[in-house]
């Protein structure tokens, strides 16, 4: 929900590392193609039959080239950063501006969960974030008073944004959109489905932490995530095997600041204009869809431990909380979550 928002899946260079501990069969052959996308890096690995492996199309050159074109179309359509984006574009606009159709379903995707979240989520909080320094703009030198929050909260409003077909339209000219908290899931889903396409049914696709897994690695052995535990080193929480499905986590004890003893997550709570201020720790969501799981993890990280676990049994969502209780950290998940853990016999 913040400019240039950190989600991240526990250990996810273990992903590959796991995922290749086994010794593949003669027929299937896991291939790793590896680049930097959204500020980020992106690893994709997948299984190819014998016959793919036989045939250049499926080379690890040609199919980076077709993955970097998918996901750098995604940046012309939705980067901050690029100033000729359709997105910059719009925030320039004072009113009204056609995009593509897969920027409108991306900003479509955000105004239901704005009105599903009871606007916990909203795309537009980009001037709350750059005010508390985790923007563009410098950290501040001094905490943001109550009257500069409230004139930029001025500016901040998902109810302000609209889409009609293919058109953004917006009833204040100085809403700014950020898509960065839904964006990458939505580009680990191109990537997918581009794999898909081509006849690849058994992958592994991370975005700077955002996963989606399909099929099987050789030896039809599941493929194996983790959770990491918030401790200093790489620790594991939990193993998982999500199935033909994506993964996201969020969390703020990775990104945030101090002064004056007080600790400010990068995370904003659109509703007070402030950094969230709770004991969740983390929070990892597994939904069918990659860009649907990152968002829902904001909302998570916004809503709290308590009104967030409530949230996802409502919505009947597969979730694993951590929340921090003195020196240690308590699980809290869905009983959607718990087929997904995987136990060791």
């Amino acid at each position: 929900m913040m400019h240039q928002i950190t989600k991240w899946l526990a250990l996810i260079g273990l992903a590959f590392f796991i995922s290749s501990c086994s010794d593949p069969t003669p027929k299937t052959k896991l291939v790793l193609v590896q680049g930097k996308t959204m500020g980020t890096y992106y690893q994709v690995t997948m299984a190819l039959n014998e016959q793919q492996q036989l045939d250049a199309a499926y080379k690890i050159s040609a199919i980076q080239v077709e993955i970097d074109k998918q996901l750098e179309l995604v940046n012309d359509q939705m980067s901050t950063y690029r100033p000729d984006s359709e997105l910059s574009r719009f925030n320039k606009a004072k009113e009204t501006l056609e995009v593509s159709p897969a920027t409108a379903y991306v900003v479509k995707a955000s105004l239901a969960l704005f009105n599903q979240s009871n606007g916990a989520f909203d795309v537009t909080v980009g001037p709350l974030v750059n005010l508390w320094g985790f923007g563009p703009d410098k950290k501040p030198i001094k905490v943001p008073s109550d009257e500069t929050i409230k004139k930029r909260q001025q500016w901040v409003g998902s109810q302000y944004l609209g889409v009609r077909d293919n058109t953004l339209y917006k009833a204040k000219p100085e809403l700014y959109v950020d898509l960065s908290s839904i964006a990458k899931g939505y580009g680990v889903d191109v990537v997918a489905q581009y794999l898909e396409s081509r006849g690849i049914n058994d992958y592994l696709v991370d975005i700077g932490g955002e996963l989606r897994a399909k099929g099987v690695k050789p030896q039809n052995e599941q493929w194996m995530l983790a959770i990491e535990r918030p401790n200093i080193g790489q620790n594991v929480q939990r193993l998982l095997q999500i199935g033909d499905n994506a993964i996201a986590t969020s969390g703020d004890y990775r990104n945030y600041y101090e002064f004056d003893g007080i600790r400010y997550s990068h995370t904003i709570d659109p509703k007070t204009g402030k950094p969230i201020n709770h004991k969740l720790v983390s929070v990892t969501v597994i939904h069918e869809s990659s860009m649907m799981a990152d968002g829902l993890a904001t909302v998570i990280s916004v809503l709290g431990p308590e009104e967030g676990l409530t949230f996802a049994k409502q919505q009947k969502l597969a979730v694993f909380l951590l929340v921090k209780q003195g020196d240690e950290y308590i699980e809290q998940f869905t009983a959607e979550f718990k087929p997904y853990l995987f136990e060791e016999k």
